[in-house]
């Protein structure tokens, strides 16, 4: 049996974690995904805010475990995430996203939950997991300049006269075919989930080959999925290029809203994870309800972000968006396989001003930019230390 003060405790802590993913919903995961799409005018603000909540709340279940169990367990050494310090890092949280919501400015949420955790992890006795901190750090200053690079890269190709459009742009749409094949789905069972390509290539008999370690029924699948794509792609470009790039664009909107899922659900829920034996709780549970959090966010709150970050950083058109969104989505997708927070509105953020570069500046906002940086460095710190003195404060009152 569960003590009825730990029980009272754990509900407030599902609770806190509810908002919070109400918050991310409507801030990083809601409203990053669709930002290009609607910029490009290639949909309308609440009809994008309706989509990425769907989309996110399955990317959640079947890609939110590895993330989530990071949150939970590798940030601090040690079992010190308790109901309480759980309690108190989501509030602090929640609290600094949904003000920038309501403020206009993007808050990354993976820098307040980072800080949050650590900070009370640290509070209770926890030690600091300096590997992890390597990996989460290392992800968070390359995204900026990979995801600003790839995008900027992107944008010229796609405006490089040389190159015909009716080319350019499937051979985008070959490469998403190539990653989508690729990605893991903790739901597909093994260790760290499976992707597309190795269920499909499983009833035949592995043969990997030397040096390079490519299983050939894996590399079968893969190249049947980038020459669909291609084709696919190909032929709405054929038929009307402005419709088949608005269209590609859109697949590109909902496969990055889908890793925001699979991403952003683990800075909700994942301080919950230590609590889940006290409770009998599975994580597949957990993942549903913090996608359900994310799509009632995306629903309500994710359309006053979607047009902030649309309207505010570039004036983007459909190849430009393209550009954006393709990076953005890769990595997304790394950062799920490897189990690293990480910030949706770092990564389209960046690639947004990468892409509006590539044409000559036009559009970018650079005091938007610099306060954006400053936002997001602020919250990492500021969760951090009120994270820290909150459970020094609660935990001093409740000793009492």
């Amino acid at each position: 049996m569960v003590a009825t003060g730990t029980l009272v405790t754990l509900v407030v802590a599902a609770l806190a974690s509810l908002f919070m993913a109400w918050s991310i919903g409507a801030g990083s995961s809601g409203s990053t995904p669709f930002a290009p799409a609607v910029g490009a005018n290639a949909i309308s603000v609440m009809r994008a805010g309706f989509i990425v909540g769907v989309l996110g709340l399955s990317g959640a279940v079947l890609q939110g475990a590895n993330v989530t169990e990071a949150v939970g367990t590798e940030l601090v050494v040690g079992s010190v995430l308790t109901a309480t310090a759980s309690t108190v890092a989501l509030l602090v949280a929640a609290a600094l996203v949904a003000i920038g919501v309501f403020a206009g400015y993007p808050i990354a949420t993976a820098f307040t939950v980072t800080g949050a955790v650590v900070g009370v992890g640290l509070a209770n006795g926890g030690g600091p997991a300096i590997a992890k901190y390597q990996e989460i750090l290392a992800l968070w200053v390359l995204t900026p300049f990979v995801g600003g690079g790839i995008a900027y890269g992107t944008a010229r190709f796609l405006r490089n006269d040389s190159v015909p459009e009716r080319v350019a742009v499937p051979a985008l749409g070959g490469l998403i075919g190539l990653l989508v094949a690729n990605i893991r789905f903790a739901a597909l069972g093994g260790e760290g989930g499976r992707s597309l390509a190795e269920v499909g290539a499983a009833s035949t008999p592995a043969i990997v080959l030397p040096v390079v370690g490519v299983d050939l029924g894996v590399a079968a699948v893969t190249g049947l999925f980038i020459v669909a794509s291609f084709a696919i792609v190909r032929r709405e470009i054929q038929i009307d290029a402005a419709r088949g790039q608005r269209r590609f664009l859109l697949a590109l909107g909902g496969l990055v809203a889908f890793s925001a899922g699979g991403s952003q659900v683990g800075l909700a829920i994942g301080p919950l994870v230590p609590l889940l034996d006290a409770v009998a709780v599975p994580l597949p549970a957990l993942l549903v309800g913090g996608g359900i959090g994310l799509l009632v966010g995306s629903w309500t709150g994710a359309p006053r972000m979607i047009k902030a970050i649309s309207q505010d950083y570039s004036s983007l058109g459909p190849r430009r968006s393209i550009a954006a969104m393709i990076p953005s989505f890769a990595i997304a997708q790394a950062a799920v396989a490897f189990g690293i927070p990480v910030s949706f509105n770092e990564i389209i953020v960046s690639a947004i001003i990468g892409s509006g570069y590539a044409a000559g500046g036009a559009g970018v906002s650079r005091e938007k930019m610099l306060k954006t940086v400053l936002a997001w460095v602020g919250s990492l710190a500021l969760a951090f230390g009120l994270a820290y003195a909150g459970f020094l404060a609660v935990d001093a009152v409740l000793s009492v």
